[in-house]
Parts: C-alpha cells; structure tokens; sequence
C-alpha cells in the first residue's frame, strides 16, 4: 500500500483516558450482573489493583458513575450500585432539557404538542383497562389536589398534585417507561408555569375538568376519556410560557 495512501476516520485509534477506561469496565460489571442494585462497590485500593491503574482514575471514574445517577456516594461510606429503571435515565436529563427550552424557546411549543399526544394515547388506554382500584386512586388524588384550594392558594403544591393526578393515569398502564415518560415531560413543563398559575377561577376549572375525565375513565369509555382530556389540554396549553430573561 502507497505510504502517502490517506487515513480514513474509522482508522483512527482513540486513546481513551484511564478514568474512561475504568467507567466503562465499571459499567459493564453493572450491565453482566456483578454488580446489583445495593451492592457496595469495591473499595477505591481493589480497583486500583484490578485495573492496574491509580487513585485518580479510580475516584474519576467513580464520580462519572455517580453523576450517571448509576450509584449512589456517601460521605464515610462505600458507593452503592442503584436500582435502574426508566425513570433514573429520564431523570438525568432534567437539567439538560431546562436548558435546551431556555436556549431555544420554541422546543416548549414542541414539547406541549409532545405531552398532548402522549397524554391522549395514555388516557385512551388507562380508560380502557382501569378497574375500580384505579379509580379510587385516581379520585384520592383529585381530593388531595382540591385541599390546596382552602384558604390561600398553595401554588407549588397544587401543581405538584396536578402533576401527581395526570401521572397516575399513566400508572393504570402498569408500564414503568410510560409512566417515567409522562413524569419527565411533566416535570421539564413544571418550571413554565406562568407566574399566576391559574388564572383567577380556573384552579376550580381544573379540578372539574379532572373530575370530569376520572368519571369518563370509570366508564371505561376511551372516547369520552380523551375528548375530555383534549379540552383540559388545550384549555391549560398557555398556562406554559418561555421564562423571561432579565
């Protein structure tokens, strides 16, 4: 082969730092099961030894791990692996997406057509499987939303428990992506919130309105469930707006 033959990208050897090479042999003893959810990690000096590599890259690795959201490190105690689940991954985006909807206003535009498409599909198929459990959840929560009304408005709260009523539609799925899906739009929308929340009267527009889509999930009529949703959705669409800059 001609010695000025050019190199093509994929020719090209990356010499990964030691701290990378660590995470990832860290996260593959996760991914093969040596490691569980609860499990202490091994000691800082036991994988030094095992990857014939220093300190540095060790406490590199391990913090990498803990920023992953993959174990949890404790003062005055060994790391510990934690449970993995869709919701762990979905959570450790929330910072990244707060940004990306500050950075670029339009994608909150996007993102409430998202929520809207996801939450009709969720509402059609919760209506179609609840059962009376599911209801009586569903009708708890709204009581719990409805005591943030007494007196003066508690906003964090009453939209905490907004975010708790729609996110336990998405629990009647019994589909743990589904659900962290929906508790990470709903979470990314939290922060948009226009100053006032609800207009004057329509926190009880929204109490009603949820009552309304609980009696049609009771039913287990999908149609009239995602009718009633859409009007909710729409009607509380311009209750999310760009944060101002100052």
């Amino acid at each position: 082969m001609p010695s000025d033959t050019p190199t093509k990208p994929q020719d090209k050897i990356i010499r990964l730092k030691l701290s990378d090479q660590v995470l990832d042999r860290l996260r593959e003893m996760i991914r093969n099961g040596e490691l569980g959810p609860g499990d202490y990690m091994p000691s800082e000096r036991v994988l030094m030894e095992r990857f014939s590599v220093g300190r540095p890259a060790v406490r590199e690795a391990l913090q990498a791990m803990h920023t992953q959201g993959l174990i949890t490190i404790s003062h005055g105690e060994r790391s510990r692996v934690n449970e993995l689940s869709a919701n762990l991954v979905l959570s450790q985006s929330d910072k990244v997406a707060n940004i990306l909807l500050d950075a670029v206003p339009a994608n909150l535009e996007h993102l409430k057509e998202a929520r809207r498409m996801f939450e009709l599909g969720i509402v059609r198929s919760a209506a179609a499987k609840a059962a009376s459990k599911d209801v009586i959840r569903l009708r708890q929560l709204l009581a719990d939303q409805q005591a943030f009304l007494t007196g003066r408005l508690d906003v964090r709260h009453f939209i905490e428990a907004d975010m708790a009523f729609h996110t336990g539609i998405a629990d009647i799925l019994e589909n743990p992506v589904i659900s962290a899906a929906s508790g990470a739009m709903l979470r990314w929308l939290q922060e948009y919130h226009v100053n006032a929340l609800h207009w004057s009267g329509n926190e009880q527009q929204t109490l009603d309105e949820h009552a309304k889509i609980i009696d049609r999930i009771e039913a287990n009529d999908a149609v009239g469930a995602v009718e009633e949703m859409q009007r909710h959705l729409d009607r509380s669409r311009d209750m999310f707006a760009p944060r101002r800059s100052s």
